[in-house]
């Protein structure tokens, strides 16, 4: 039987393995997709930053664009031990040491709606590990209009996958603002799709 501080210093090790190689990251990440959704642009923007484009596609909906990079660790030679030939292994074998993210923010009715991310943004363990330096504000100090995810340290994200995008039908988005079901567009005539209520 594995005595207490023995069990502790296992524990304690292998979460900071996960941390060095991005697991937390990742989860922080994914966990920003689902928190954020129905935070204002005005939250969005203390928290995060002023995006580094603005894209307006109608009336009511924007895309924000951020970027963010990071520096990979240089490693001195070494004769003993040869640690950057050992970390260009690594990488190389498992995968990760990505250094840019780009977050790209849809915005309905001037609320988060989707939290997408593109780019070389993968560390060694876990997807998109990168892209919470973008959303790392946000997740530090939540805004009131944030979404509150619980689960701990292990769920409900996963470190390796995205979270599904909030469910919409293709006529109509709710907005969280406006407290109703919102009619998109119709992508021949531009007006809203009028859908007739069943009682």
């Amino acid at each position: 039987m594995i005595r207490q501080p023995v069990r502790t210093l296992i524990v304690t090790a292998t979460m900071l393995s996960l941390t060095r190689c991005g697991y937390f990251d990742s989860r922080a990440a994914h966990k920003a997709q689902m928190s954020m959704i129905g935070m204002t642009s005005y939250d969005l923007q203390a928290c995060a930053g002023i995006p580094a484009s603005v894209k307006q596609l109608n009336d009511t909906t924007q895309l924000y664009q951020y970027s963010g990079t990071h520096t990979t660790p240089s490693w001195s030679g070494s004769t003993l031990i040869p640690i950057a030939d050992v970390s260009t292994v690594l990488q190389q074998v498992v995968g990760g040491g990505g250094t840019t993210c780009t977050a790209i923010i849809r915005l309905d009715h001037d609320r988060v709606s989707e939290v997408h991310y593109a780019g070389d943004n993968d560390e060694v363990i876990g997807t998109d590990g990168i892209c919470s330096i973008i959303t790392r504000g946000c997740s530090r100090q939540p805004e009131s209009t944030m979404k509150k995810v619980n689960g701990g340290p292990f769920g409900p994200v996963s470190a390796f996958s995205s979270p599904k995008t909030p469910n919409q039908s293709t006529d109509s988005t709710y907005s969280k603002q406006a407290g109703s079901v919102i009619p998109n567009p119709d992508p021949k005539s531009d007006q809203p799709i009028i859908v007739p209520r069943t009682q």
